[in-house]
């Protein structure tokens, strides 16, 4: 399913750069190589602005306007970014031409997105697992899978099986679509009859591998289950030299280009706000090794002890939200500062997002 789902975000995006294609073919002159390089080398930019700010990003929370401010600013951003390389064409488009293709992207990739999602959850056939693990642990973790999977993935029945109980279950098989390891400790008691299982076609998935895929990202409760797992896998993540050239080259892009919204929005929240103009908080990255992320300040100041007090410190963020930080987050212009943080090599533009300290906390 997560399979399918990938494949349709990939037909979407190369459907919405032959749209962006197509129409530009009308407006740029007839067997002019050169400008229609230039048309491809922003068609492709602006995809990259919109994978970047989470466009492709689809979920059961996403809304209407969520969408239409990752594909607003990836597509703005991507448009901006594209004039680098454009710059060192002898014969340069017009900035009408750009203009126009930002206009396209913005008009037409959110149609075709929620066309596209709306296929996926007529079409694509729900998936039930008999989950082999303790209900009362894993439950909360499969229940954001299905809201994740926009129900697609169903749990037909915990169990803490033995031997007998097990096949009992594979006797009505029909019942379910495979089985879900979610606790290896209680699998091993049953790896005689999972062996067996392949025989009947049934597939046996593991938790890490569901999750990750459905809500491409680690949940900490997922690591506390699977610790032992995810110390091996951590280990031998190395950063690839190239992702690293990127990130290093995108974040001075996006910085140079952005830096007149870094003004502008300093001043708003100085004028509406105070100092501090950026928020400081400090996240866990990659080794367990603490840095300070730097946002834009959105939010009206709150005591630490009240803070504290609180299960959840996000549940007051709308309260709080200010003028101009109800702007920065609805069009995600909060994170530009974090450009510096992918510049220092805190974080990577393509990445797991780095939990807050506390949440950290929590998961070990």
């Amino acid at each position: 399913m997560n399979k399918r789902l990938g494949y349709l975000k990939t037909a979407t995006a190369v459907i919405t750069f032959l749209m962006l294609v197509i129409v530009q073919s009308f407006i740029l002159p007839k067997g002019n190589a050169n400008q229609l390089a230039q048309a491809l080398i922003i068609d492709g930019f602006i995809l990259l602005g919109i994978y970047t700010f989470r466009g492709f990003r689809w979920g059961h929370r996403t809304s209407l306007n969520a969408l239409l401010s990752s594909v607003f600013v990836g597509s703005l951003f991507g448009s901006l970014l594209s004039l680098i390389p454009i710059y060192f064409f002898p014969q340069r488009v017009s900035s009408l031409f750009l203009l126009l293709s930002l206009l396209l992207s913005i008009a037409g990739a959110p149609v075709l997105f929620f066309i596209a999602l709306r296929l996926f959850i007529k079409y694509c056939p729900t998936r039930r697992y008999l989950v082999i693990g303790k209900k009362e642990q894993i439950e909360p973790l499969l229940e954001e899978v299905r809201k994740a999977s926009f129900d697609k993935i169903q749990i037909y029945r915990y169990m803490n099986p033995s031997s007998v109980a097990l096949t009992q279950e594979l006797d009505n098989a029909s019942a379910f679509d495979g089985i879900l390891v979610a606790d290896q400790q209680l699998a091993d008691h049953v790896e005689p009859i999972l062996n067996q299982v392949h025989d009947l076609r049934i597939p046996v998935e593991y938790l890490p591998n569901l999750v990750e895929d459905t809500l491409q990202r680690i949940p900490l409760s997922l690591i506390e289950i699977f610790k032992d797992y995810y110390e091996i896998a951590f280990s031998k993540a190395n950063d690839s030299p190239a992702k690293r050239l990127f990130d290093v080259i995108l974040a001075i892009a996006a910085l140079v280009f952005s830096s007149p919204l870094l003004a502008l929005f300093s001043l708003l929240i100085l004028i509406e706000s105070g100092l501090p103009v950026i928020f400081k908080q400090t996240r866990t990255g990659k080794g367990f090794a603490p840095f300070v992320v730097y946002k834009f300040r959105s939010l009206r100041e709150i005591s630490r002890s009240k803070l504290d007090n609180l299960e959840n410190p996000n549940q007051t963020i709308e309260q709080r939200a200010t003028k101009v930080g109800k702007v920065l987050r609805l069009t995600r212009f909060d994170e530009i500062p974090q450009f510096w943080n992918v510049l220092k090599g805190d974080m990577s533009v393509i990445g797991p997002r780095p939990e807050m300290a506390a949440y950290h906390e929590m998961g070990m």
